[in-house]
């Protein structure tokens, strides 16, 4: 605790003054962490002083507050140094001169640095503890639950004992394993089952869940289905979650493989499940975005509107991927890195490419206007070339509805998660 004191102060994180007259002050709090090697092993021990913005009730406040991430430490720093922020990510710095290339990415006092130069990384970490303490945990292995491996031409990124700690805390241990995340058949009610007398022990596992999903997109469907059950779970909701607990026992060591040496295109693979919520008749959309052979960018996510037809929910989804495929490419630049456009978008509604290349509006697209200016505007750029891909075949499925077994296990192959033990190398 003196230790945090001691370096808010030296990186003047706080100005002392009399609280002035009407002004509310919002409380702060210890939090004590243990941070752990990727074996187990103890770390450090950390103590970090937070504000208490969870007190404050909407209407309590006479004025806007604005609070903001630490970025003192890096933010002036970085720049001294000739690094420029990204405009697409606030937490990304890079600099490029001749043939040096360093890129690093802040997350409140963890650094990654990684770039051509070893010598300037080198002295640019001795520069960096003239400004502030650091501690150099040498080549990347463990990064926020996440452990990295690596070989001369590959990244292997899990989160093995972050699932084994789950397991451990939810008492699954020694659970069967499931093939499969979800059953095919489910339809989740917020009437199914009977109340939780703890519901805070759903919603930590949720939330847990949900952090699993930067590596593993094969349960990131399962976990946003549950997650709108988060206000009132029921105990069908604990038993759909522990589901997926038991799919993890079986696949502990999976994780998402990243090839060197696959080609720098950008593909992405779009879908949605029309009208599928059962309580609301929203459709679910899906997104899969890779680069080469590798998985960057997923998502899953119920659509805010009802869709009237297939063909509509799947062009929600298309806009929707298009923007994300838009902020991917102004991110590579940001990062001196080009990407060969125009990008294929395959999808398996024939409509929806129909709408995408027709400049008509008619009946049917007039609700759903500016998606369609929007997606047009990408495709005369050259941003997308639309695809029509077979349903066998399309990876975003995994991201809008639950699979069986046999269709499950083809498209999670295809996503770039595997095991360790069998990853290429």
């Amino acid at each position: 605790m003196a230790k945090e004191i001691i370096a808010l102060e030296a990186n003047n994180a706080w100005i002392l003054v009399d609280l002035p007259p009407g002004k509310t002050a919002i409380g702060c709090t210890w939090v004590f962490k243990i941070k752990f090697n990727a074996d187990g092993t103890v770390e450090s021990y950390k103590a970090r002083l937070v504000a208490k913005g969870y007190t404050q009730q909407e209407g309590d406040l006479d004025e806007e507050i604005y609070m903001k991430l630490p970025p003192g430490m890096a933010r002036p720093v970085f720049l001294s140094e000739g690094f420029v922020k990204s405009l697409c990510d606030n937490s990304i710095f890079t600099y490029h001169r001749g043939t040096t290339s360093i890129f690093v990415l802040v997350y409140v006092d963890d650094i990654i640095i990684t770039g051509t130069n070893n010598n300037f990384i080198n002295s640019l970490k001795l520069r960096l503890a003239s400004y502030f303490s650091i501690k150099d945990l040498g080549s990347l292995n463990y990064f926020l639950g996440i452990e990295v491996s690596r070989s001369s031409n590959s990244i292997f990124l899990c989160q093995r004992k972050y699932i084994l700690d789950i397991l451990k805390d939810s008492g699954l241990t020694g659970a069967r394993a499931s093939a499969y995340p979800m059953d095919t058949k489910l339809k989740l009610l917020p009437t199914n089952g009977t109340e939780l007398t703890d519901p805070s022990c759903f919603r930590c596992l949720i939330g847990r869940l949900l952090y699993l999903t930067v590596t593993r997109p094969d349960i990131t469907y399962s976990v946003n289905y549950l997650s709108q059950f988060l206000q009132h779970p029921r105990s069908a909701h604990m038993d759909a979650a522990h589901r997926i607990l038991r799919y993890l026992k079986g696949t502990v060591g999976h994780g998402i493989f990243l090839s060197s040496s696959s080609s720098p295109s950008i593909h992405g693979y779009t879908d949605s499940d029309w009208e599928g919520c059962p309580i609301t008749r929203r459709s679910t959309t899906g997104y899969f975005v890779t680069l080469g052979n590798s998985p960057i960018s997923w998502k899953s996510k119920k659509q805010p509107t009802v869709a009237r037809s297939s063909a509509e929910a799947e062009y929600r989804a298309l806009a929707n991927l298009t923007a994300e495929l838009q902020w991917l490419v102004y991110l590579f630049k940001d990062m001196h890195i080009s990407c060969p456009l125009p990008i294929t978008v395959s999808y398996d509604i024939q409509a929806a490419i129909h709408i995408a290349q027709n400049s008509v509006f008619h009946e049917r697209t007039k609700h759903i206007e500016i998606d369609c200016y929007f997606v047009r505007e990408k495709l005369i750029s050259g941003l997308i070339l639309p695809k029509h891909l077979p349903s066998y075949d399309q990876l975003a499925d995994v991201f809008t509805k639950p699979l069986g077994a046999p269709q499950f296990g083809h498209l999670v192959g295809k996503l770039g998660v595997c095991s360790g033990s069998t990853a290429p190398t």
